[in-house]
């Protein structure tokens, strides 16, 4: 078996938040991580859904990205989108 070649292996401390709240479609459970990587950016973590995305302020204004990292109906992303916007 050759050498394991590691591009990075860093252990990073993060803070986390999980919160859950409903819609009037869907139940959102995330968790959302926050560190020093992702040039400021958080990873939001869909805990139902198996999905995740990187998030900053400009991926909330770009069309159609909530609806499909986290594979959200508009009206879902939008009530997704309004929260992110209060923690991002």
């Amino acid at each position: 078996m050759s050498e394991r070649f590691y591009l990075y292996n860093d252990l990073v401390d993060t803070r986390t938040r999980f919160v859950s709240f409903t819609g009037e479609n869907t139940r959102f459970d995330l968790a959302i991580l926050q560190s020093d990587r992702h040039y400021g950016k958080q990873i939001v973590m869909d805990l139902q859904g198996s999905r995740f995305a990187i998030i900053g302020e400009d991926d909330l204004k770009e069309e159609g990205y909530l609806e499909y990292a986290f594979n959200l109906s508009e009206e879902d992303a939008e009530e997704l989108r309004d929260f992110l916007y209060e923690i991002v």
